[in-house]
């Protein structure tokens, strides 16, 4: 069957060249953005009943820039003044980059991974005497933990925001030819606001192994999987199953 009409479940990029909008260029199909979950900031009181108190760090580890966002959130709502020798231990250069927005980065102990949680273990080893903060969501991948708990150093992770399903509603009766999914709580939130979801001809795309067990588990069939060898990102493994798709449903 032809594919004209995909919802991907994640908010519309900002960029204008995003392969997104030049897949929908190329193979003529409309392409819907909408998040299935999206993110809430946990209270300041809240963070305080986890026991923590921020004067007690001298480090914090920022994997994401939500957790960059709320790390400032909080900070500021416990009136708690960020000492200018607090360590910055980033997870990646583009969340290193987003820290400019609370801090002059000139100014600041910065130490920036390469991509993987596992890639900041070298730079946090040779700071293993810190205090580290690591604030997160209520989701937070295994990944993290384990190395931290591996390199034996005095740790301590706090929720400083949580992933909450979207309300779909008004999505009732509307069909797609194809839904995109990147994690297991897109998934948990499309069967939280349709129990009674039937696949039929809908193709289903997913990002990584977790959002495909997820699927597979809610019984259903997963027609596009990204990241592979041939399409490492959900754009081009969309791209590879519409071309051949459209072309067999001539």
């Amino acid at each position: 069957m032809k594919v004209k009409t995909i919802l991907v479940s994640q908010p519309e990029p900002k960029v204008e060249n995003s392969p997104y909008f030049e897949l929908q260029q190329k193979h003529k199909v409309k392409i819907d953005f909408r998040p299935f979950i999206h993110v809430e900031g946990v209270s300041a009181k809240d963070v305080r009943q986890q026991k923590i108190d921020l004067n007690n760090f001298t480090a914090i580890i920022l994997t994401s820039k939500n957790s960059i966002d709320h790390f400032f959130r909080v900070a500021e709502e416990m009136r708690y003044k960020i000492p200018e020798d607090l360590k910055y231990f980033c997870q990646s250069e583009a969340i290193a980059f987003y820290l400019q927005k609370y801090v002059i980065y000139r100014k600041r102990k910065i130490y920036v991974g390469q991509k993987d949680f596992a890639d900041l273990s070298p730079l946090i080893k040779k700071y293993k005497d810190e205090k580290f903060l690591l604030p997160a969501s209520d989701q937070l991948n295994a990944d993290a933990p384990q190395t931290l708990n591996n390199l034996k150093v005095n740790w301590t992770q706090a929720t400083f925001y949580k992933t909450v399903m979207s309300d779909l509603s008004d999505l009732a009766d509307v069909y797609y030819d194809v839904l995109a999914f990147f994690s297991p709580t897109g998934i948990k939130s499309l069967f939280m606001n349709f129990p009674d979801f039937e696949q039929n001809n809908t193709r289903i795309a997913v990002f990584g192994s977790t959002t495909q067990k997820e699927a597979l588990d809610h019984g259903l069939r997963v027609d596009i999987m990204a990241p592979s060898p041939e399409a490492p990102s959900m754009t081009m493994a969309l791209e590879k199953y519409i071309a051949k798709a459209n072309k067999e449903a001539k």
